[in-house]
């Protein structure tokens, strides 16, 4: 589990402001949560990730005391791009990255329910499939679904991705997915308040790829 507890979200404010520097501290140690699942098509979606990061952190060090906050991000987007905005910049960036984020908790909080198979108890399709359904299907068109659907049949056995997540350690489930639940509660709490932010702010898009 050390692929997720080495690198915790840090616990928010009571406002809710995610700070930018130590959201994309955190966030850039994620990506390699994608290489867990085996499959090259999840892939996509690492490089999605990364190249999405890349996109926010150029905005942020361009004006590291102006963009203290993701919402500060935003804000100043809005202002700057009129009629474009949200459809341009960190904006987008940050929109196609929740997504992403929101794909890995919900498949992580699938595991820590127990959510299983009974006909397949050690394969985590089923966790898998419910976070692609529930973050990301509805944003994608029908070639990109197939290929995908494609990718949830390949997921690795159910105790081939513990052991990935935890780095190749030999780890008890029951302790790993203690450490899963642990490493949630942060993390929850920062994706949940950046899809709040985009209701907000009316940022949020539909448009498939």
């Amino acid at each position: 589990m050390a692929l997720l507890l080495d690198n915790q979200f840090q616990e928010l404010p009571p406002d809710k402001a995610v700070d930018t520097k130590l959201f994309l501290e955190a966030v850039s140690h994620l990506p390699p949560f994608f290489d867990c699942l085996g499959s090259t098509v999840f892939s996509v979606i690492k490089s999605d990730i990364n190249g999405n990061i890349t996109k926010i952190r150029a905005v942020y060090v361009e004006d590291p005391a102006k963009y203290i906050t993701l919402q500060d991000i935003l804000e100043a987007e809005r202002q700057a791009h009129g009629a474009a905005w949200p459809k341009v910049g960190a904006t987008l960036a940050l929109m196609w990255l929740k997504r992403g984020l929101r794909f890995i908790q919900i498949m992580l909080q699938s595991l820590a329910d127990g959510d299983r198979d009974m006909n397949n108890p050690n394969l985590i399709r089923v966790n898998v499939t419910k976070a692609y359904e529930q973050a990301l299907k509805k944003y994608h068109g029908w070639i990109v679904q197939k290929i995908f659907n494609a990718a949830l049949l390949a997921a690795p056995y159910r105790s081939n991705f513990l052991k990935a997540l935890s780095k190749g350690e030999e780890v008890k489930e029951e302790d790993c997915l203690a450490n899963v639940r642990q490493f949630l509660v942060n993390y929850t709490a920062t994706v949940d308040a950046i899809y709040e932010m985009y209701t907000n702010l009316n940022a949020e898009l539909d448009y498939t790829v």
